[in-house]
């Protein structure tokens, strides 16, 4: 994710592309969990750790977005917000719903979904940060590049947080995030499901066996 060669930009990216962009991946993800079965079976001590991983890795995404959104919500693209998460990260958001990516193929049953669910996030979520970096660095300047420079672009590193006495956040947006929240929880009843129905007959077999 390097910000070597920005250009400033005077015009927001447009959220909306992020979307399409994530729930064309969600769909394709729940597509494959009709065509593929975990390579673990269901109950078995290895496919149970997976699962309990992954679970918690979906509840700290859930709780980091949460979290983030208390900094920028409400604020993103007017100010520059570099307390809290992003202190310790340029873009705590997109790296928590990585995670939460990452949880989502481990509750699966399967190491392989979870890594290409994992990567397949962090370039869509690449994109995105490149094309925001852009415009912040067009409206704040040299205050976004000395923020750049000393703040990690993704992994965050817990050395580097601060805070401030008192914080403002946007009900609205802490609301919004919560429920986009949901979506990676209700995957674990989702799986489960599906999981069900394979067992009792009811869905046709896989057709491929994912490790």
């Amino acid at each position: 994710m390097s910000y070597a060669y920005l250009k400033p930009v005077s015009r927001a990216f447009e959220q909306r592309k992020r979307l399409i962009f994530v729930r064309v991946a969600a769909v394709l993800a729940v597509l494959l969990l009709f065509l593929a079965k975990p390579a673990l079976s269901e109950g078995s001590q290895g496919h149970d750790t997976l699962e309990f991983l992954g679970f918690c890795l979906v509840v700290v995404c859930v709780v980091g977005r949460l979290w983030s959104i208390l900094y920028v919500g409400g604020k993103k693209n007017e100010e520059l917000v570099s307390t809290g998460p992003f202190s310790t990260t340029q873009n705590p958001l997109y790296f928590f719903s990585t995670v939460g990516a990452v949880g989502i193929g481990l509750i699966y049953g399967s190491v392989l979904a979870a890594m290409a669910l994992g990567v397949a996030s962090f370039f869509i979520f690449r994109v995105t940060a490149r094309k925001e970096a852009e415009f912040l660095l067009g409206k704040f300047g040299p205050a976004y590049l000395a923020y750049i420079k000393s703040t990690p672009r993704f992994w965050p590193n817990p050395l580097l947080y601060h805070d401030q006495d008192e914080q403002q956040f946007s009900t609205r947006a802490l609301k919004r995030t919560f429920f986009d929240g949901l979506y990676f929880l209700a995957v674990f009843p989702i799986i489960e499901l599906i999981e069900h129905f394979r067992a009792t007959g009811l869905l046709f077999p896989a057709l491929i066996t994912l490790y």
